[in-house]
């Protein structure tokens, strides 16, 4: 028996109503409970006084805090876990709220980007809150590669996968490359990656580069290493895989006090960095998972929930993530049904699987 578990098994049924009404009144109002207004909405017939004593009581097990000299309670985040592992009674997707996520994602369609950004966008409007989609990296075996000088010095590679898919990246190629450099590159590219995966690139080149030195001049090499680190996220300090929607529900109704916590969750969403983490957050267990304050290893310093579930391919590998992130005062009941049919049929997509039961 875990900590949590312990803890629960400890609280007798007064108890347990108690906390149980006083998170879901915090929840819902974001402000600081007391025992008059618990009074008024248990089932049982309580004095204040009675409820005060289980408060503190509570507050003794470092479930409850005091912020304030009031006498109302929050919360703390252990608190919340104990609230979100053993009491929290998880809905389910209301027909509306099913409805919503099927007509924006639709049907299966080659530009799958395109899914993912209106899956973020539905997300953060169904919550309310800010929402996070890792999209898969893309494992097509490739077809063709090739750079296209553009005015300046900038120039345009071009990724075609053997689906039919197109990539497009801006760089900015080594200076002097002369168009016959920029074609040799090209050359030597789709000559031995025809049929990689992007996965397989770097090992590939490097063992190429190495037998077939004398086929490159050393800027047609400077141009193949630079183009093939634009696709493995090394060209740009923020890799485009992670969506992220819906950044200003976060200000909405936001507490004097906590501006500098929203400010330090933008910069981290701005950042992106390590968004692997999330998937490996995902990976940890099955379905919908629940991050509170600093058990969020990316948001940590913001002290934000993270509700995150991984979607699968056809093979039922997780290849990407969805979730959505915000206070710690989120509607848990709420958003983790939504957030895991999203996840569900998002997969289904990916899969080419139109059926949505």
């Amino acid at each position: 028996m875990n900590k949590d578990n312990s803890t629960l098994a400890s609280l007798n049924e007064r108890s347990r109503a108690v906390f149980r009404q006083l998170v879901e009144t915090y929840l819902e109002t974001g402000e600081p409970v007391g025992s008059r207004t618990l009074s008024r909405s248990l089932a049982e017939s309580l004095s204040p006084a009675s409820i005060r004593n289980v408060m503190q009581d509570l507050e003794e097990l470092g479930l409850l805090d005091s912020p304030h000299v009031s006498a109302g309670r929050i919360p703390t985040h252990s608190g919340l876990r104990l609230f979100v592992d053993g009491l929290l009674e998880i809905g389910d997707v209301t027909g509306e709220e099913r409805s919503e996520i099927e007509r924006n994602l639709g049907q299966p369609e080659p530009d799958m980007a395109g899914v993912l950004d209106r899956a973020g966008a539905l997300l953060s409007g169904l919550t309310h809150g800010a929402s996070l989609v890792l999209a898969p990296k893309y494992e097509a075996p490739i077809k063709h590669i090739e750079f296209v000088p553009l005015s300046g010095d900038n120039a345009l590679a071009v990724l075609v996968m053997e689906d039919g898919h197109v990539e497009n990246r801006l760089m900015n190629p080594p200076p002097g490359m002369t168009p016959s450099a920029m074609q040799a590159a090209s050359n030597f590219l789709n000559a031995v990656l025809r049929g990689h995966t992007l996965a397989e690139v770097k090992t590939v080149i490097a063992r190429q580069i190495a037998e077939r030195r004398q086929e490159l001049d050393t800027l047609a090499q400077s141009l193949v290493e630079q183009g093939l680190a634009i696709w493995d996220g090394q060209g740009s300090p923020t890799p485009d895989r992670l969506i992220v929607r819906g950044r200003s529900n976060l200000l909405d109704n936001v507490a004097a006090g906590d501006l500098d916590r929203i400010r330090q969750l933008f910069d981290d969403l701005e950042r992106k960095q390590d968004i692997t983490q999330l998937l490996d957050l995902a990976q940890e267990g099955d379905g919908v998972r629940v991050f509170i304050g600093s058990e969020n290893k990316l948001f940590s310093l913001s002290g934000s929930s993270l509700v995150i579930s991984p979607y699968m391919n056809a093979d039922r590998r997780i290849i990407g993530a969805v979730g959505v992130i915000g206070p710690t005062r989120l509607n848990y009941g709420r958003i983790v049904p939504i957030v895991d049919y999203t996840a569900r049929l998002v997969g289904r997509l990916m899969s080419g699987r139109t059926n949505t039961g």
